[in-house]
């Protein structure tokens, strides 16, 4: 009998990929880790920020401790490997179990960890097994490597304060050059500086074609020393055949508590968000007081995507904003005459420009890219701000200019009570964070139109909205008190489709720059 051919007509196709997995990581000597799906919370608890998701479900043992089903296999690794100088290698086929914001589901998990004495040569051997890993699941795969070491250590070169730090990091994973600027601005770092981050925010190609702008920027020695390890795994990675499709991408970044060094991401064509992450993590050995060096990966399976046709399909949303940002396409050479015409189409295509438009309500265009039913598209800063969706930020469009602010009725000093305030808006995310910011105590209220209302029939005490001229608040006895952030329209891109897609999404940014000179 065939074992193979049995293999392949029993079991289905996620199987066949979870066993394809657990035989190639065996074949390099990693031992299997089997582990309870139970942990008690405390562990997550304590490490949250270790987690994709900070949602934990747990539930009361018949002890009376309480537990968690595990949204995590790593930490359980850790917690129980022993601290010694035996080398272990270790990989699992285990499911976990994480909130995607709206309720918990059940995810396969499959990868390894090394943890004891981790040189170049085992880091190169993990990479190679993250890559193999991705080609396993499909033929179009890439895998993106960063160095937590090389930012961390341009941007302490500034003395930057913790707050600054967190606010550079935050645009930073978002490629946000724009907004990284303005704040490079507004705590008056060096220009070289502003450059610099710049730079490395949008750099993005494989390790020959960034490796000169990164040995330029080497400011330090800790600079130097990254780079250096990155230079060796790149080496290690050519002498083994595996280089194609690996990239160099600094927009990756992990919490530097649990993460130390080289970090990294693969992503399938076609699929919407990565579908592995790994990194070295000496730093979460030390909470668990060890001294050993970690590094790993994991695989998530059972995510769904298609195959794109070429085209960059760009999300707009309906409205005069749209039409606007239509014609900063247009002017930029990305036209599609059709999309003039008065017809009820949403959908519009000119594949000698390679672009496709479709119409979709302003607050949707975040979802679509996000979830890459859409490549890029054009959203209110409002937008992003409230619903945080997990896309690049490319370019601030100078268009739709406003900002949220805080109104109420004229005459009133509702800022200087000490009483909770009672706060109507439809941006409740961004209220509760302003005022969470200022200590203040809130009452939100959601509405979703006619927001000025509130307070003069008594529902709020004032309003979180957009304000572009104060005409309606005026003419409401209303006025604004104060502004929390003024915002534009912005260019937003699905992580996964622009490292697919870089090139050209690349191309259609520096286009419309131009043209907006």
């Amino acid at each position: 009998m065939n074992f193979m051919g049995f293999i392949e007509d029993v079991l289905k196709y996620e199987e066949k990929i979870i066993f394809e997995l657990r035989s190639l990581y065996k074949e390099f000597g990693y031992s299997l880790y089997q582990m309870s799906r139970f942990e008690e919370y405390e562990l997550y608890a304590k490490n949250k920020a270790f987690l994709p998701s900070g949602e934990i479900l747990t539930f009361t043992g018949v002890d009376g401790r309480l537990m968690a089903l595990r949204p995590d296999v790593t930490l359980s690794i850790v917690k129980y490997a022993k601290d010694d100088s035996e080398l272990k290698k270790l990989y699992y086929d285990e499911n976990v179990y994480r909130s995607d914001g709206q309720e918990f589901k059940e995810h396969t998990q499959v990868g390894l960890e090394c943890i004891g004495h981790i040189d170049i040569n085992l880091m190169s051997e993990v990479l190679l097994l993250a890559k193999r890993s991705l080609n396993i699941i499909s033929d179009k795969s890439r895998l993106d490597i960063s160095h937590i070491g090389f930012l961390s250590a341009l941007i302490k070169s500034e003395s930057t304060s913790e707050q600054q730090y967190k606010e550079i990091i935050s645009c930073f994973k978002e490629k946000n050059t724009s907004e990284l600027t303005n704040i490079i601005v507004r705590y008056g770092f060096s220009d070289e500086f502003r450059k610099m981050i710049a730079t490395l925010a949008s750099l993005y190609g494989s390790f020959d074609e960034v490796a000169e702008t990164l040995r330029k920027m080497c400011i330090n020695d800790d600079m130097t020393t990254a780079f250096n390890e990155l230079d060796s795994l790149q080496n290690a990675l050519k002498a083994q055949d595996i280089n194609d499709d690996i990239c160099i991408d600094f927009s990756i970044v992990n919490d530097t508590s649990y993460y130390n060094g080289v970090i990294f991401r693969g992503y399938i064509e076609g699929i919407p968000d990565r579908v592995l992450s790994g990194g070295r993590y000496d730093e979460l050995m030390r909470k668990f007081n060890k001294q050993s060096g970690a590094i790993g990966f994991a695989v998530y399976l059972g995510a769904q995507g298609a195959q794109g046709d070429g085209i960059i399909n760009i999300a707009l949303p309906k409205g005069r904003l749209g039409e606007k940002a239509y014609s900063i396409f247009e002017q930029a050479g990305y036209e599609c005459p059709e999309i003039r015409e008065q017809s009820r189409k949403l959908v519009f295509e000119n594949i000698e420009r390679g672009v496709r438009y479709f119409w979709v309500k302003p607050s949707d265009v975040a979802s679509y890219v996000e979830r890459g039913a859409a490549d890029i598209g054009v959203v209110g800063k409002d937008i992003l701000l409230e619903s945080t969706p997990d896309v690049y930020e490319l370019l601030d469009l100078d268009i739709g200019k406003c900002a949220i602010s805080v109104a109420a009725e004229v005459g009133s000093s509702a800022s200087t009570s000490d009483k909770t305030i009672r706060v109507a808006t439809k941006f409740p995310n961004i209220a509760r964070r302003y005022y969470q910011s200022q200590g203040r105590e809130i009452d939100i209220i959601k509405l979703n139109g006619s927001i000025e209302l509130a307070p003069l029939l008594g529902l709020s005490d004032v309003i979180v909205d957009i304000v572009e001229t104060g005409q309606t608040l005026y003419e409401n006895e209303m006025e604004p008190k104060e502004k929390i952030v003024d915002i534009s329209t912005r260019l937003i891109a699905n992580k996964s489709s622009y490292k697919f897609n870089y090139k050209k999404i690349a191309q259609l940014c520096e286009n419309i720059t131009e043209s907006l000179k």
